[in-house]
């Protein structure tokens, strides 16, 4: 098989490839290559698809199209999300489709895509994204270092009140202030592990492909007014707010406006997650004293229900845009990196709501404040 001139080609108008082997330059590709015939036989494929294959490579080699399908299953009950609803799409159209397959627990992304041989044959091109999960490696670096830090220092502190406590010391209020500050630094250690634990488990729905499955099933028609109301009531200060902030009266500063009459269609646990983290932000990059807004409205056009979580803070920087909703990387204006985080609650936000059929964009004015806006479906009700 040799690489089909374009009529661009043709014209002398680009990059002439005479001499150039296909089979090289494929191998020298980071996505897994694959072709396959109108007999469904495997004909080319890079070393990248060989390191994806690994031993199914002589299966996919031996039977073709048949051992791949099975292999590249998306594990979609609907037609036309199936591996052979997306070779359908992908033959009947010039215009790449998009796929995803599961394999050792990754979910890896994947294209598919008809191309044209000299012969006028029409071959089924199958490319395989490398998933780059060093977000996650990330994570774990971080969680592993602040077990062993909080581990270390609970037991140090441990230890020192033990000591404390044998010795004959008749300052009673000395003693319980020191037994305080060591509970004060314990308690800092466990909510931050806590945290941690908490990330890794969001970031693992996203990274194994269950993150829609799970948003989907657990999908409930919540009259916002009452989740809110009862969001409030359960909210615990401490719990949001690292304890090294000073947190005073973080509850008193949250202003709700809702509108009785609004049903969305959303996952409880996740819209939870979602408003604890973002009014978290909210508040840790705002003035003490100023208050925090959270609005809800009707979006009739959309079909929809908008939140909008309104500070008067530090404001965002317009170069620090592209960063707000990427995993572990932080403005970097100084009042921000002042506060302890890991950048990534955001970043999981928005991969939830995505999830649930949402949509979460901001608008902001550095020095003014921040609007986190997010959108989620109405409630409609079906028939039987």
């Amino acid at each position: 098989m040799r690489v089909q001139s374009t009529s661009a080609q043709k014209s002398g108008a680009a990059v002439q490839t005479k001499g150039l082997d296909i089979q090289t330059v494929i191998d020298g590709m980071g996505q897994g290559v694959m072709i396959f015939d109108r007999a469904n036989r495997l004909v080319l494929n890079n070393r990248a698809a060989l390191t994806f294959l690994g031993a199914d490579y002589k299966l996919v080699k031996a039977e073709g199209w048949t051992a791949a399908a099975m292999l590249l299953s998306s594990r979609q009950t609907e037609p036309d999300q199936s591996i052979e609803g997306v070779r359908t799409r992908a033959l009947a159209t010039v215009t790449p489709i998009r796929f995803f397959t599961m394999r050792a627990g990754e979910r890896i992304p994947c294209w598919a895509a008809a191309i044209q041989g000299q012969n006028g044959d029409v071959h089924l091109m199958i490319t395989i994204d490398a998933p780059d999960w060093s977000a996650l490696t990330e994570l774990l670096d971080r969680y592993l270092n602040e077990v062993r830090e909080a581990v270390a220092s609970t037991q140090g502190h441990a230890d020192l009140i033990t000591q404390m406590t044998r010795q004959d010391n008749d300052d009673a209020a000395l003693l319980a202030r020191r037994v305080g500050g060591f509970a004060h630094i314990i308690d800092v250690h466990m909510h931050r592990l806590s945290r941690l634990t908490d990330l890794m488990t969001r970031l693992e729905a996203v990274r194994t492909g269950g993150l829609r499955d799970i948003a989907r099933a657990k999908r409930r028609r919540i009259v916002l007014a009452h989740f809110v109301e009862d969001f409030m009531e359960a909210l615990d200060e401490t719990a949001l707010i690292d304890p090294e902030t000073e947190t005073g009266d973080c509850r008193g500063r949250i202003q709700i406006n809702v509108a009785s009459n609004l049903a969305i269609s959303a996952s409880p646990a996740h819209l939870n997650v979602i408003l604890r983290d973002v009014l978290r932000n909210a508040i840790m990059y705002s003035l003490k004293a100023t208050p925090v807004r959270l609005i809800a409205s009707a979006s009739p056009r959309d079909n929809a229900v908008q939140i909008d979580i309104v500070d008067e803070g530090y404001g965002i920087r317009s170069g620090e845009a592209e960063r707000i909703f990427t995993p572990f990387v932080r403005a970097r204006q100084p009042q921000i990196i002042s506060e302890f985080g890991y950048g990534l609650s955001l970043y999981l936000c928005k991969q939830e709501i995505e999830a649930m059929g949402g949509r979460i964009w901001f608008t902001s004015e550095e020095r003014v404040g921040t609007t986190m806006s997010l959108k989620l479906p109405l409630w409609r009700e079906v028939s039987p």
